[in-house]
């Protein structure tokens, strides 16, 4: 056996959305903890990574060209995948797609797989969908390949110098946006700029994240509450999880910045439509609560003040009677 097949070599597979990929981080963090000394593989989409990469968890990261229907870009793609020559693959995303790279590495034949798909070695078989949060049902998927500790992500690494940015007063950070194509997902605009506003006359500053393509939706706040710091499209990955960290609590729609605020630890409060499912896919976190609504234009403004109440009295993550 030469050097360069002795080294032990194991491919993660994390595709999907924002959200999905900062809940699969402590997965990720608990195979690299189980293979320490293995050279680890990822294969996610490109707008990952930067993100996987400051991680720090992978040895080499490739991005997924989503082949679809060219037959040479499906056979460069398995031309690759079986020059990994990995040991083992941890299917993350268990999709169709992954499915589909299982056949290309050669089925049972091939490397050991940990997924749902069936035929490979170490599989997880649950109702589609599953009824558990997706922390839980890949700390059950991880477990089948014994690896049984599996911590919520550690955003840790992603951190960055913002005193000079931040509010002159405690501030609440506000999450309006959420994806283009799922507009049921979205708490009215107005109802933040009136949010903003009470907030503002009970004595906290307010800032707005997003993308840039989210712009209009702090205007539309700051036209209830002129204040508002608008960060839309002006902080990276880092500096958002820093703001979360400053901020007294978060107050999100379900898309990914409101998971990466949990995950970094800040007081979060998720606003969910009937679109998704809090209980499958809602934020986790030390300090995370979700409220729901079939139709969130039917959330007021009361029941949002209503449900943070004590977190605007008081920091949680300062413990009982803290200011």
């Amino acid at each position: 056996m030469t050097a360069a097949s002795a080294i032990d070599r194991v491919l993660v597979i994390k595709l999907g959305a924002l959200g999905d990929f900062l809940l699969a981080l402590g997965p990720m963090q608990a195979i690299r903890r189980d293979h320490p000394s293995a050279r680890l593989t990822l294969l996610t989409r490109a707008p990952y990574l930067d993100l996987a990469q400051a991680s720090g968890l992978f040895d080499e990261i490739w991005v997924d060209s989503a082949p679809k229907l060219n037959p040479l870009a499906w056979l460069a793609l398995r031309r690759k995948l079986r020059g990994g020559r990995f040991r083992r693959v941890y299917d993350l995303q268990t999709s169709d797609r992954s499915a589909g790279y299982f056949r290309l590495l050669g089925g049972a034949g091939g490397p050991e797989w940990c997924g749902k798909v069936p035929g490979c070695s170490h599989r997880h078989v649950y109702d589609a969908p599953s009824p558990l949060h997706t922390v839980e049902r890949q700390r059950e998927q991880l477990a089948i390949a014994g690896i049984d500790d599996v911590p919520l992500s550690d955003l840790g690494f992603l951190d960055a110098p913002i005193a000079d940015r931040l509010p002159a007063r405690p501030f609440v950070l506000l999450i309006p946006g959420a994806s283009p194509g799922r507009p049921a997902k979205r708490w009215p605009a107005d109802r933040f700029g009136d949010l903003a506003a009470r907030l503002d006359a009970q004595g906290l500053g307010t800032a707005v994240a997003g993308t840039a393509g989210e712009g209009d939706l702090a205007h539309a706040i700051q036209a209830a509450a002129p204040e508002a710091l608008d960060l839309t499209g002006a902080t990276s990955l880092p500096e958002l999880a820093a703001f979360a960290r400053a901020a007294r609590l978060v107050i999100g729609n379900d898309t990914g910045p409101t998971h990466l605020a949990a995950l970094a630890g800040a007081p979060t409060l998720a606003l969910f439509s009937a679109d998704s499912d809090p209980g499958r896919t809602g934020p986790r976190g030390p300090h995370t609560r979700a409220l729901q609504r079939d139709d969130l234009a039917d959330l007021d403004v009361e029941a949002v003040l209503a449900e943070t109440g004590d977190w605007i009295a008081r920091d949680p993550r300062l413990g009982d009677g803290a200011t």
